[in-house]
């Protein structure tokens, strides 16, 4: 079934958007029209241009939209529920809880890595039923650490999203600088007029603008990644402890209390 929600956003959004494009042109070619004889008309100029007049510190912040673009598309790809929590996985595994089938989960978690199979391989691989509680204590100390490390993994990417964020702006304001010396130096050398001031001026607002336009989005996506990953590592740790809690008995079900009754004894007591 498709979703009408799409066409909803585009209707609602194309006629503004054309009222606006006409009225751009129409006050265009208004200001083409007064402009007095003999005036120069104004020069376009391509993306390419102002990349070129923004100077050498250009190229770095370019980089910088590179790796923006980059790192944003992996933190989309690898931090979400579906991937580091699957349904399927969890629901398998938390049947295997109830049943007390340890070997069996452990097995579906080595089928699909992933941030809550990796958790919980490392919790089963603790598991041992002669002690008290199936050796819980064990269990939530292996989980936590692997949960530990795997979001500090995950956030090791978020945090370069923060770096772009930072740097990006600063490289703009370091061209404003370099930009207002240039037009210092011109001034300096007796050259006052405005064409002489332009380069250094234009240069100074390019990169600064070309740094802002960097770092707003690469700040966003920092916190909007930073605060995904947090919830889902949040609901990662809620489920592994209480499936710990199910499998060593301390949390009873009663789908879990059903399924063990129906076990033999001499099976229950192993």
């Amino acid at each position: 079934m498709n979703n009408p929600r799409p066409r909803l956003i585009l209707r609602l959004l194309l006629p503004p958007a054309l009222a606006f494009t006409a009225v751009t042109m129409a006050l265009a070619q208004e200001g083409t029209a007064n402009l007095p004889p003999g005036a120069p008309a104004a020069v376009e100029k391509s993306l390419l241009d102002l990349f070129n007049a923004g100077g050498a510190l250009m190229c770095p912040i370019l980089l910088c939209s590179v790796g923006t673009i980059a790192v944003a598309v992996y933190c989309f790809l690898q931090i979400n529920q579906k991937k580091m929590m699957p349904k399927t996985q969890v629901d398998g595994v938390s049947h295997a809880m109830q049943r007390h089938d340890a070997n069996a989960a452990y097995e579906l978690c080595q089928a699909a890595p992933n941030v809550f199979a990796n958790t919980m391989s490392s919790a089963l691989l603790k598991v041992n039923f002669e002690r008290d509680l199936a050796n819980k204590v064990s269990m939530e100390q292996a989980a936590g650490e692997t949960l530990m490390q795997e979001e500090t993994r995950l956030m090791i990417w978020v945090n370069y999203l923060n770096i772009f964020a930072t740097i990006a702006p600063m490289l703009g304001l370091l061209g404003t600088v370099t930009g207002m010396i240039q037009s210092f130096d011109q001034l300096a050398a007796g050259k006052s007029e405005p064409q002489d001031l332009a380069g250094g001026i234009g240069e100074a607002m390019l990169t600064t603008a070309g740094g802002l336009i960097v770092g707003i989005p690469a700040m966003f996506l920092y916190f909007y990644f930073r605060n995904l990953l947090q919830v889902a590592i949040g609901n990662i740790q809620k489920s592994v402890t209480f499936m710990i809690d199910v499998l060593s008995g301390e949390l009873k079900l009663a789908s879990a209390a059903h399924a063990y009754a129906e076990t033999p004894p001499e099976e229950a007591a192993e």
